[in-house]
């Protein structure tokens, strides 16, 4: 979390995580050269830019399968939040060694004759699937979601259209899957790397199907449990005080509006979106650090009182009245404009909470 603009904010973190990226990607493509010319020496022998190519290829579409399948893992196991943190970096990456992949290609399948190198790649024959120009189309997809990368789009786009346009990201796994079915595997006889492109895949849909079914599911849980009020005001029954844990949110879903994250913390509860204002994480998930709401995506923080971040940062998000009625949790459904002062709701902690 920064109040300015910077290039990157380095802390030890991304220090690890980038230097494990770089290790690991000239590790594997080290190896796939070294391991290529041990098992096809001569007269099989594949030459150096080939070996490259498909050394980067294969590394590129292993990290696009890693990329796909962080965001899944974090919703069902905390273990997965170190590589959530900078995914960002890790897609950069990777648009870089897909990119190294795109100009070797280019220069050694269309740089030897009049035409122009790119054109002449992705001139197919007639007939033939145009399985270049899948990857082409990939890698332009790819492009914009590297440039876009910094929160210097994200807060000027807001976190809504930055998201919607990263959701690309799906099209472009789907012209990759086209680019290698109906170009390097479709002459191959070895049925080996179809078989594993297709768990790849499968592994990508079931996490994706996996955890929004365990997201509807809870929705669904949660409109069970939030029963209207009989007055006129409208407000929710979302849950009991003894249901929160001290420092953590539980996260109700009202029928008909969005999710909301009910956090204790002092003998008090405040209520605010579940929607983190700088990349729609998921605020409920955190818990509060010296005071502050803190998401645990990329730690941006919010006053539970009023959604504010603390000085010097600006962003605001929406609060919810509370009140609380015995041991029940009650909600008005409407939430204030970002940034409002709501009173915290007290309640009596049980004899056992004062010892905690």
């Amino acid at each position: 979390m920064s109040s300015s603009y910077r290039t990157v904010q380095w802390n030890a973190h991304k220090k690890i995580y980038d230097l494990t990226i770089a290790l690991a990607v000239t590790g594997f493509i080290v190896g796939f050269v070294i391991l290529s010319r041990i098992f096809f020496p001569s007269p099989e022998q594949i030459s150096t830019p080939i070996l490259l190519i498909r050394a980067c290829g294969i590394c590129a579409i292993l990290m696009l399968h890693l990329i796909l399948i962080i965001g899944p893992l974090a919703r069902l196991t905390p273990l997965a939040a170190p590589l959530l943190y900078n995914r960002r970096h890790l897609g950069v990456s990777f648009f870089s060694v897909a990119l190294i992949h795109a100009l070797l290609v280019v220069g050694f399948y269309g740089g030897f004759g009049v035409q122009n190198p790119l054109l002449a790649v992705l001139d197919a024959p007639d007939g033939s699937v145009p399985f270049e120009f899948f990857g082409f189309l990939a890698l332009i997809i790819f492009g914009l979601m590297a440039a876009t990368s910094h929160d210097f789009w994200l807060a000027n786009l807001g976190h809504a259209w930055w998201k919607a346009m990263h959701m690309m990201v799906y099209l472009a796994y789907i012209l990759v899957l086209a680019h290698v079915l109906f170009g390097p595997l479709r002459a191959d006889s070895n049925v080996i790397p179809i078989v594993l492109i297709s768990i790849g895949a499968a592994v990508v849909l079931s996490l994706h199907i996996l955890t929004g079914t365990r997201e509807v599911l809870r929705d669904f849980r949660d409109h069970a449990h939030c029963a209207q009020e009989n007055d006129q005001s409208g407000w929710v029954d979302v849950c009991s005080v003894d249901d929160i844990p001290p420092d953590r949110a539980k996260i109700v879903q009202i029928e008909n509006h969005e999710r909301v994250a009910v956090f204790r913390h002092n003998d008090a509860l405040s209520a605010i979106t579940n929607i983190c204002a700088h990349q729609g994480g998921p605020l409920g998930e955190g818990k509060i650090i010296d005071g502050c709401v803190t998401c645990p995506w990329h730690g941006y923080q919010y006053k539970p009182e009023c959604g504010q971040s603390p000085p010097p940062y600006t962003e605001k998000i929406a609060t919810y009245d509370i009140r609380v009625e015995g041991r029940r949790v009650l909600i008005n459904p409407s939430p204030n404009p970002p940034g409002t002062h709501t009173e915290p709701a007290s309640f009596e902690p049980w004899p056992e909470d004062q010892h905690d």
